[in-house]
């Protein structure tokens, strides 16, 4: 046998124990691991023979590192800071406040503008308590001497404030048992309820328009609009204006903009709509607007304000625009209006919008519908709350009684030119029926009749209440007189307040005001002569931006293709130092215009002839149905135009 080696015996120290190499098995430390090694074996400062550190340890600083340094003088380091003296900040405060509250100014750049020096002093839960020491004296307020009034209590004790409201108890039960009759107990008078009468009962109908949803729906269009529009119904103005939202607006969103509008124009005299026009503008922008697809009045010059709007928020991509009024005042159809074509569903009765929507009027431009609300600071009774128009005359369940006061606000010649009724004094015009007398005469006319020939009162009731929803009876609430002395007393105060209030700090463009030539409205309704009269005779310019805002709007002002930002560029814009060149005329002054474009010094500057303007009308342009409808084939004339331009044959292309 081969002889065997003999086993060294095993060490049990660990200095002599080896490792077992496998192939292929990496036994590199990492860098994690070697510089934490380096840092528990050594890792000390290099030092040079003067002691100096050459290289700091690990984990260290060296010398030149941990000097003290210094920051450089300038002032863009102190940027943000202000410092202003009270005179200044005063001024400023005064200032931005008038401007604050202006309705045609727009304050850019809010978030950059100390808006909390108004904010803060209007309030007053953050206004500094004051401390009482500084308004009394120490000695009078605390201490032996203090002279502060307590309150007189009659007892002194908890003992015995109970036993004080014990005995108060005991007497009432005493005379309550006084007071009995056959062994009942008669209740006290705090106790009683009293039982509801037919008064006390309000319909859940005459609630429309106030509940918890609408108004969810109502805050989320303010809270995502720039611009407001409050429609108004022109026949009543300040009856559908919304006073506790505006309130709203103006303390919690005050930079949001707020413009009036003056929808259903057509169914009140002219002045009517021109003395509310003058009414409410000093409060805000108001613009008046007759909602119709074919005979619209305000288009142009609503776009156009609009516009302005836009051109003011020129930091956002596009701005958008809420609409908000009561039901049945025009809302989706002056989105229809504006947008020519059927967006939002619109019907003559109240209600019909039930959520926002959103509609794009242009690139920049986005409309939001919002359901009517009813305002809960308007305290308005049944009777008011259905000659509104809040609520549908077919859901009434008693519209007779509402009648009455309908008559009382229509003159009876309207009545009777509606429904071809005869006077009753046909010498006296102002002499009215008695309503159950007119229900009468009308059931009997349409043959509205019940059982045994009686006349059917509710329904002529709902007639009558829906023709005066609907406007086929005239009428107007007389606009509250305004006189010329207390105009130009405002614009004095306005321009004295300007001159006074100017600060270069804040930045407020003011809205260029929109002209309207309200003879131009296309009246529905008929009036009697005392009801008319003259309207101020506007100016040629006046008439001029009228018909040109109407015209900017037929030409497609609100197509989706067009580009708002940009204006039209002009022959000096691009080519600076150019002289345009006259376009020929048909006389035989050719050849002087083209002797001066040649640029004869001789020639002075009085001599050139300068080309008369070119005379335009006001007729708008020859329509038919393929102008605004989606339809095939509408565009025929750019398809003509594009058949006619020269193209190359396909056969001289596969030749190539």
């Amino acid at each position: 046998m081969a002889p065997t080696k003999k086993a060294k015996p095993s060490s049990s120290s660990s200095s002599s124990m080896t490792l077992k190499r496998v192939k292929g098995e990496n036994f590199y430390r990492d860098a994690k691991a070697a510089a934490r090694l380096k840092m528990l074996n050594g890792g000390k400062a290099v030092r040079d023979k003067d002691g100096k550190i050459i290289k700091a340890a690990a984990f260290q600083k060296g010398e030149d590192e941990t000097k003290p340094g210094r920051v450089q003088p300038d002032r863009r380091w102190f940027g943000n800071t202000r410092v202003i003296s009270q005179t200044a900040l005063d001024h400023f405060r005064t200032s931005l406040a008038g401007k604050k509250d202006d309705p045609y100014s727009v304050l850019l750049k809010r978030n950059k503008l100390p808006m909390a020096l108004l904010d803060d002093a209007a309030n007053p839960h953050t206004r500094k308590r004051p401390h009482i020491v500084e308004t009394e004296p120490f000695g009078e307020t605390f201490g032996p001497k203090a002279q502060r009034k307590r309150p007189r209590i009659e007892v002194g004790t908890f003992e015995e404030l109970s036993k004080a409201a014990s005995s108060a108890l005991e007497e009432v039960e005493e005379n309550a048992a006084k007071s009995t009759v056959a062994g009942v107990i008669e209740p006290l008078a705090s106790d009683v309820v009293e039982a509801p009468t037919h008064a006390d009962y309000h319909e859940p109908i005459y609630a429309k328009g106030t509940s918890r949803r609408i108004y969810g729906e109502l805050y989320k269009v303010i809270d995502s609009s720039d611009v407001i529009l409050h429609i108004l119904d022109a026949r009543d103005p300040l009856g559908t204006m919304c006073e506790s939202v505006l309130e709203y607006i103006k303390k919690e969103k005050s930079h949001k903009q707020v413009v009036l509008v003056i929808n259903k124009c057509d169914l009140v005299p002219n002045w009517v709509t021109a003395r509310y026009i003058q009414h409410l503008t000093p409060r805000y922008p108001t613009i008046a607007f007759h909602a119709s697809p074919n005979h619209s009045f305000g288009k142009g010059t609503l776009i156009q304000l609009l516009r302005q709007f836009a051109q003011l928020h020129s930091d956002k991509k596009q701005i958008s625009v809420g609409f908000m009024g009561y039901p049945n005042v025009g809302k989706s159809s002056v989105i229809n209006t504006l947008k020519s074509g059927k967006v939002c569903t619109v019907a003559p009765v109240p209600g019909e919008t039930k959520v926002w929507k959103y509609i794009t009027l242009t690139k920049r431009i986005y409309l939001i519908d919002c359901p009517g609300i009813v305002p809960a600071s308007a305290n308005d009774n049944e009777t008011a709350i259905v000659l509104k128009g809040v609520v549908r005359v077919e859901a009434l369940p008693t519209p007779s009684d509402h009648i009455a006061t309908l008559m009382e606000r229509v003159k009876p010649i309207y009545l009777s030119r509606t429904y071809n009724v005869p006077l009753p004094n046909p010498n006296d015009p102002s002499e009215s029926w008695d309503p159950e007398d007119l229900l009468d005469k009308l059931a009997r006319m349409k043959g509205r009749l019940l059982k045994h020939g009686e006349p059917d009162r509710e329904a002529i009731a709902k007639i009558m209440l829906s023709d005066w929803v609907r406007g086929r009876i005239p009428f107007f609430v007389v606009p509250p007189a305004r006189s010329e002395e207390l105009n130009a007393a405002e614009e004095k105060k306005k321009k004295l307040a300007d001159i006074k209030g100017k600060s270069k700090a804040v930045e407020e463009p003011e809205l260029i005001p929109m002209k309207q030539n309200l003879k131009t409205v296309m009246q529905k309704n008929t009036f009697v002569p005392e009801d008319i009269q003259p309207l101020d005779e506007p100016s040629e310019d006046d008439e001029g931006s009228e018909n040109e805002a109407d015209e900017a709007s037929e030409d497609g002002a609100v197509s989706a293709e067009e580009d708002d930002e940009e204006d039209d560029l002009k022959w000096g814009d691009v080519f600076e130092g150019v002289s345009v060149p006259a376009e020929p005329s048909d006389s035989g002054d050719s050849g002087e215009n083209e002797v001066a474009a040649d640029g004869d010094e001789d020639v002075s500057d009085e001599e050139v002839t300068v080309k008369e303007k070119r005379v335009t009308t006001n007729k708008k342009k020859a329509e038919n149905f393929y102008s605004k409808a989606n339809v095939k084939n509408k565009n025929r004339q750019k398809a003509a135009l594009l058949r006619s331009l020269p193209v190359g044959k396909r056969t001289d292309r596969k030749k190539k």
